[in-house]
């Protein structure tokens, strides 16, 4: 090949592959690194488009210049002349790719392997998730919930996530990792946050009508900051559900079963379905609680009869307006007699205070 053909090659490739930079730097493609997960496959993600482009610019300008050197009359209407194999080339074409393949998968290999790696001092946290609310429970420290995600900066974190009805996904952005959250299982992710903020957290695999709402935050705490908001819920943290008489030497006040309910209520996420006054709830899916008397009217049951069934059983009576199968249907399996009475208790009173006669 000629100086003039290579150096016309060259001048396309570059032109190629600077173009196909711009476009891959220029936009903002990926969140701003958070952990050190997030970190590596950054690293692996660049690693590989790298390569794209390198082959990206040879193809394009191996492409443009056969179409312009190469280019037949437009009267020219005879065969190519025959060509045969080049061993060599087809040698460098084979190992070349393997080259860089193999390289893709080393590379691959030992980031997933690193971001796997737990330290010896690695906080757990339990993910629990259902239509359409994620809590989140601290086991080191007396099982501590909430519906945010507390994470110290610095320190490994693992979470073990169990679902209780049907498949979620936790997915973090500026984290870079996400896993599926399978009922039956208990799937696990691991995250070592290295930036301080708050974070947008939200179910990424479709779980139902309201899965639009199943969002929560991951916010990033110093360590110290951290350690003073896990004793602070430790301290306040609600008393027992017993709705027995406590003596009068015990430490801990009893609480009635409507207020357990409303915990309840809270726990499992109601609130992202429906909207109760009495629990300052705002949720849109499901039919609006304040209402319950004129629904458990509309039903001819007894209104706390109805309400057991509307939990237990949700597909029993369907409100005008509303769909089957949208609210989950092992409530009865999930809830303790305790905790299902403790509920009907609390929305049967709740609903009679709204004013619906």
């Amino acid at each position: 090949m000629r100086k003039g053909s290579i150096a016309a090659l060259l001048g396309l490739a570059l032109i190629a592959g600077g173009v196909a930079t711009a476009v891959a730097l220029v936009p903002t493609w990926l969140p701003e690194d958070a952990s050190q997960q997030a970190g590596r496959i950054a690293f692996t993600f660049w690693f590989v488009i790298a390569i794209c482009i390198f082959i990206f610019a040879i193809v394009a300008a191996v492409m443009v210049y056969a179409v312009v050197k190469f280019r037949v009359r437009e009267d020219d209407f005879e065969d190519g002349p025959p060509i045969h194999g080049h061993t060599g080339l087809e040698i460098t074409w084979t190992i070349i790719p393997f080259v860089l393949v193999t390289s893709i998968a080393i590379v691959s290999a030992i980031v997933l392997s690193r971001n796997d790696a737990q330290a010896k001092d690695t906080l757990r946290v339990d993910v629990t998730a259902q239509q359409f609310e994620f809590t989140f429970s601290y086991p080191d420290a007396g099982n501590v919930t909430s519906p945010v995600l507390m994470l110290p900066k610095g320190r490994s974190v693992e979470l073990y996530m169990r679902a209780l009805d049907v498949i979620h996904s936790v997915f973090v952005p500026e984290f870079s990792v996400k896993e599926d959250i399978v009922p039956g299982l208990v799937t696990q992710l691991h995250v070592t946050p290295t930036r301080l903020g708050t974070f947008p957290l939200e179910c990424t695999e479709l779980c139902g009508l309201g899965h639009s709402l199943m969002r929560s935050q991951a916010v990033v705490m110093e360590p110290a900051a951290f350690n003073s908001w896990l004793k602070k819920q430790e301290k306040g943290a609600a008393p027992s559900t017993t709705t027995s008489t406590t003596s009068t030497t015990s430490s801990t006040t009893p609480i009635s079963p409507a207020q357990a309910g409303l915990m309840v209520f809270n726990q499992n996420g109601c609130s992202a379905c429906h909207t109760l006054s009495a629990a300052n709830a705002t949720g849109k899916v499901g039919p609006d609680l304040d209402n319950l008397v004129s629904y458990a009217r509309t039903a001819k049951q007894p209104l706390e009869s109805f309400v057991h069934q509307s939990i237990v059983d949700p597909d029993a009576y369907i409100q005008p307006g509303y769909s089957k199968g949208v609210m989950p249907t092992n409530f009865g399996q999930v809830l303790t007699k305790e905790q299902l009475d403790h509920l009907v208790t609390f929305l049967v009173q709740s609903a009679q205070k709204s004013g619906n006669k």
